[in-house]
């Protein structure tokens, strides 16, 4: 099914309005509309003062949808992601009070100075979309996203991710420093303000929900499906990887490369996607040995190689 123009003008606006405040972060954007119209969660790994919460909040902004935002830290419980049953002594019954969770964005702000049992509430919320509370069962809003921020490993007060949550998020992404002359445009367009506030919606829920139906319908052969699934297992026999990308890693990665096909305006998937998002969707699902560290080798490094010694279908879709 070719794309729909009514789609990529609603996709195109949202990425414009994103750009008009978070500068020279074209690609950046790109792969966190990716996510988005996946229905994927997303990782931004970076240093403080990159702009990655300012990111989340021009999303929002520009998507008209609900969002909350989590500023986690080692004080933070479970049931403040959650919520909480509470009791009523005039009804004599306990009614639920619903946690930030209960979003279409949910922004977990620096989500690894949080403990890890505060970090594992979001477990049944990034694969179920819903909440369970004292046996009770609530379904979150539709369309649901998390896009989590965390500081390098190595920052004081942080702790590592667990692997079973690495693996929920779709993608991982690093905004950098701007360039020079990005850094100055920046600046001059704060001096009156954040630029973020003055964002205008321009595009719903419904819009957003009703595109994400159309990613699925997006066409990926089977010579570009078996070269997706020759990378993703090549990561489990490589002999330096302790753990490598699991059947939902697969299924996530599929996914992500039709969002990035659709908006590239294509109705199908080309390997050149695949190789593209390679790294953003399998580089922080991969658990390397302790002797890969003799060799200096990381996940990126791990990943190039692979890429290069796959051989690249030539059979598409045109």
């Amino acid at each position: 099914m070719p794309v729909r123009q009514e789609s990529m003008h609603t996709v195109n606006a949202v990425r414009a309005n994103l750009e008009s405040c978070i500068l020279g972060k074209t690609f950046e954007i790109e792969l966190l509309l990716t996510a988005l119209l996946a229905g994927g969660h997303v990782l931004i790994e970076d240093v403080p003062g990159t702009g990655k919460t300012q990111l989340i909040r021009a999303l929002a902004r520009s998507i008209s949808g609900d969002y909350r935002r989590i500023q986690c830290n080692p004080d933070i419980l479970p049931s403040d992601i959650t919520g909480v049953s509470v009791y009523h002594p005039r009804d004599e019954m306990f009614h639920f009070r619903p946690g930030p969770v209960m979003t279409n964005i949910l922004l977990a702000d620096e989500i690894n100075r949080a403990t890890t049992k505060t970090q594992s509430a979001l477990l049944e919320v990034m694969e179920e979309r819903n909440v369970t509370v004292d046996g009770e069962t609530y379904e979150l809003p539709h369309p649901f996203m998390l896009c989590a921020t965390q500081n390098p490993i190595d920052f004081e007060g942080t702790y590592t991710l667990p692997e079973a949550q690495l693996d929920r998020f779709m993608l991982r992404i690093s905004l950098g420093y701007p360039d020079a002359a990005t850094e100055r445009s920046l600046l001059l367009s704060h001096q009156e303000g954040q630029p973020v506030d003055k964002l205008q919606p321009v595009a719903g829920m419904e819009q957003i929900a009703s595109i994400q139906k159309e990613i699925r319908e997006v066409y990926i052969s089977e010579p570009v499906l078996g070269y997706l699934l020759d990378i993703v297992r090549g990561t489990r026999e490589h002999p330096l990887v302790l753990l490598g990308a699991s059947p939902r890693a697969a299924l996530s990665f599929m996914m992500a490369c039709k969002a990035y096909a659709f908006l590239h305006q294509r109705d199908y998937v080309l390997p050149d996607d695949v190789k593209s998002l390679t790294p953003y969707t399998l580089g922080h699902r991969i658990l390397l040995r302790p002797e890969s560290r003799l060799d200096s080798v990381s996940a990126d490094t791990l990943l190039g190689g692979l890429l290069q010694s796959i051989q690249v279908p030539v059979t598409m879709r045109q």
